[in-house]
């Protein structure tokens, strides 16, 4: 749950950030009558997201085993490379985000479209990302005989709490460094999608596309069981299966190591001044 709820928190702060840099933007430069095209970008984002749940959640029902376990794991996998995407591209662009927006504005006020476009387009990529990654979540929570519940809690938690961020960030009453809160939770994501990534692994060869189903490389099942309050924890955060496969458990220490590292090598290799904070990102706006 607390993973979720990491990454309702993380996209949706993202998107937040977005809406309320615009917002403040066009109030401060007198153009309060385009806000009605924000707003319209921003709902035509939530409900293309709801839509796209939707069609992952009842889309692959009727299918055979074999399908939906293919469909399952390709999603999971590329579920974790979109939020991979996301924790490099915010470790980089919170320095420059409110900047970048103002462009972006300033170029699109001679257009009807543009500027609903631009909204959309930034909200709708927190939208879709996150409804990817909460499915492959709870859909490895319902494989393994738990509740569905947990994951999406968790994520409308971390949801609502980034709105009451967004909200607080656009009336300057929280001050957030960016720089070193996209750091922090991208580091602890990747551990989380790392999970993610190995359950979809095993999608994939309990569907007879990738060997190895029957090659344990552990079993701790007697010693954790999947119903325990401790496997309910581990599974929780970080996808844990009591049992996994040799192919599993390589390719989570292989996305570790090797994503890890870089993104270490991003986040320390930073230009020296420090990262803004976010009511300032928000202010300048």
């Amino acid at each position: 749950m607390l993973g979720n709820f990491l990454i309702g928190l993380r996209e949706g702060l993202e998107a937040s950030l977005v809406v309320s840099i615009l917002i403040a933007y066009l109030v401060k430069t007198g153009r309060r009558h385009l806000l009605p095209k924000v707003w319209a970008g921003v709902g035509l984002a939530v409900a293309i997201s709801l839509v796209f749940g939707a069609l992952l959640t009842f889309g692959p029902k009727g299918l055979s085993f074999s399908a939906q376990e293919f469909i399952g794991g390709t999603l999971s996998i590329a579920a974790v490379g979109l939020v991979t995407w996301m924790i490099f591209w915010m470790a980089g662009a919170a320095r420059t985000i409110a900047s970048d927006l103002r462009r972006q504005v300033d170029a699109a006020e001679g257009s009807s479209w543009s500027l609903p476009l631009i909204a959309a387009l930034a909200v709708g990529r927190e939208g879709l990302e996150t409804a990817l990654f909460v499915w492959a979540a709870t859909k490895s929570a319902a494989a393994d005989g738990g509740t569905t519940a947990g994951p999406l809690l968790g994520a409308l938690a971390g949801l609502l709490v980034a709105i009451a961020l967004g909200y607080a960030l656009y009336a300057g009453a929280v001050r957030i460094n960016l720089g070193r809160f996209f750091a922090i939770t991208g580091g602890f994501l990747i551990l989380v999608a790392a999970g993610v990534l190995a359950y979809g692994v095993h999608d994939l060869q309990e569907a007879g596309f990738l060997p190895g189903l029957n090659n344990l490389a552990y079993d701790v099942s007697a010693a954790v069981p999947p119903g325990s309050l401790l496997g309910t924890i581990l599974k929780g955060i970080f996808n844990f299966s009591p049992a996994a496969t040799v192919l599993e458990v390589v390719v989570w220490i292989t996305y570790v190591g090797v994503v890890g590292t870089l993104f270490l090598r991003k986040v320390r290799t930073k230009a020296p001044a420090p990262a803004p904070a976010a009511e300032s990102v928000v202010a300048s706006a």
